[in-house]
């Protein structure tokens, strides 16, 4: 049974994918690549963070152009057959597939790698096609140049070696492997890559230079095909009725792409679909393990934008170089954010860079509680304190916490400005957002409140900050009166507070008081 070659496991995959409750008819982008199919401009090279739909792509495409299988039944009831080229190139090509995570095993060095990959599609070469003559010498791309056929490439994961660190000192033989098989070669109608990293440049290009490439920094063509569109997660959430839209927005709304279309990521809005309920769906790649580590490297420089990003903030910042396959670990600010925005860790647009939504928030926070963050950490492990003494009414400890942060060594909690006063709250509060919705300047009753915190059980006290700089509390206290800040709570909550604080800028002291309104 072939391995790579016209086999039918693309549209067993996408068949099963077709069938489930929550498909996402992503076919439209077959249109795009037939467009290129035999011009200059056939390579193709898209990279995306982990779970963005890449892999249902690349089987979705050998179920379409292999001529080993009838897939027309799938694609009938899907939009692209309603496009010109539809019937055209429907199951008409010879489809090499290669998923390169799956090549690994035994193999204890590059050369093993790429070898194993050649000798089982020379099998498959064998089988096709009885009447081939090999040479001895004959490398693979000697053998489909003799063949006449035409073929298309699909390979998913192109950078698996490199972004698992397997064959380091051999990384080059890999990459000119493929450049040998698919460069300036008659027989390639299109050669369609995935991965997650973008290709590894020299200093005088690439060897894969013939690639266009498509990114998560650079990509104003296939965009809208890897993840979701809101409209998209709309319908989907209209299939089930025990998680809303907003809520599904709330965690894993976020990411932009240069149409400025909002994208999800697909995985996260299935898994919270399937399971009823909104969860990170990281937890379980390892992958901010290796956002932890970048961070450490640079720790001081990027810890007050990491602050800053957490407190719902966003950095200014400019990001030309993309982190790559085969580049070493990142040591620069810009290097650092560049590898968190190719992993989909950080979102970029525009010049301005975020924690995208509250899947990676949460993943942030349990990263800034590592005690290599130092002081960052605990303040953050101290803030399940702040939360059940504001509660409680103790406005004494929340003075000492709101005390021992602003004494931090760190100069964005130190209160230049509003913004700092803003972080410091934001990070002292910070695991109350486990059980309560926290807004900031909230539209409600006369005006806007700095902090409104609304709890997702019922039974919980609901409250509201009031922040004052060079001010007595009882002048916050009588704005939240004043002003009917709670008002929006009334119908919801038994037990409301209103939450003065204040900051002397001569005595560098805090005030707290604390009212059952």
């Amino acid at each position: 049974m072939a391995i790579y070659l016209n086999t039918n496991k693309a549209l067993q995959n996408y068949e099963a994918l077709y069938r489930s409750k929550y498909f996402v008819d992503k076919s439209l982008i077959i249109e795009r690549l037939n467009e290129v199919i035999a011009t200059s401009d056939k390579y193709i090279c898209i990279t995306r963070p982990r779970r963005f739909g890449k892999s249902s792509v690349a089987h979705m495409l050998g179920a379409y152009y292999s001529k080993a299988v009838d897939s027309k039944e799938v694609f009938e009831g899907l939009k692209i057959s309603n496009k010109a080229t539809y019937v055209e190139n429907l199951n008409k090509y010879n489809v090499i597939s290669v998923s390169f995570s799956d090549v690994n095993n035994n193999c204890k060095s590059c050369s093993e790698y790429v070898d194993r990959i050649t000798t089982l599609l020379i099998e498959d070469l064998k089988e096709a096609f009885p009447n081939i003559k090999i040479k001895e010498n004959y490398a693979i791309w000697d053998i489909l140049s003799e063949l006449n056929e035409k073929f298309i490439f699909v390979f998913d994961e192109w950078d698996y070696i490199f972004n698992s660190n397997l064959f380091i000192e051999e990384q080059d033989r890999f990459l000119e492997f493929l450049m040998k098989l698919l460069k300036d070669k008659p027989y390639v109608s299109l050669a369609y890559m995935t991965g997650i990293l973008p290709i590894k440049k020299y200093s005088s290009g690439s060897a894969l230079n013939m690639f266009d490439e498509y990114t998560m920094l650079n990509d104003m063509i296939y965009g809208e095909y890897f993840g979701f569109t809101e409209n998209e997660v709309i319908n989907l959430c209209e299939k089930q009725n025990k998680v809303s839209f907003s809520d599904v927005s709330e965690w894993y709304n976020g990411y932009t792409n240069e149409d400025r279309e909002k994208i999800y990521n697909p995985r996260s809005v299935v898994k919270a679909l399937q399971n009823g309920k909104c969860i990170s769906c990281w937890t379980n790649t390892g992958a901010m393990d290796e956002v932890k580590e970048y961070l450490k490297y640079n720790t001081m420089e990027i810890r007050e934008d990491v602050i800053e990003m957490v407190s719902g903030g966003e950095i200014d910042i400019t990001i030309d170089e993309e982190f790559r396959a085969g580049q070493e670990a990142p040591k620069t600010k810009e290097e650092i954010y560049s590898a968190m925005i190719i992993l989909g860790f950080l979102s970029y647009y525009d010049g301005y860079l975020k924690i995208p939504n509250k899947e990676l928030m949460k993943e942030f926070e349990k990263a800034l509680r590592d005690e290599s963050f130092g002081y960052v950490s605990e303040i953050i492990n101290s803030s399940k304190r702040m939360l059940k003494s504001t509660v409680s009414g103790d406005s004494e400890t929340v003075i000492g916490i709101l005390h021992n942060i602003h004494n931090s060594e760190i100069p964005i909690l130190q209160y230049n400005d509003e913004n700092s006063l803003a972080c410091v709250m934001t990070l002292a509060y910070l695991s109350a957002r486990d059980t309560y919705r926290i807004e900031r300047e909230e539209k409600t009753g006369k005006g806007y409140a700095d902090f409104t915190f609304h709890p997702r059980r019922k039974a919980d006290t609901a409250f509201v900050v009031e922040l004052k700089k060079d001010e007595v509390v009882d002048v916050a206290m009588k704005q939240i009166k004043d002003k009917e800040y709670v008002q929006k709570f009334r119908t919801e909550y038994k037990n409301i507070l209103g939450v003065a604080i204040c900051y002397d800028s001569k005595t560098k002291e805090h005030s707290c008081k604390i009212e059952k309104i």
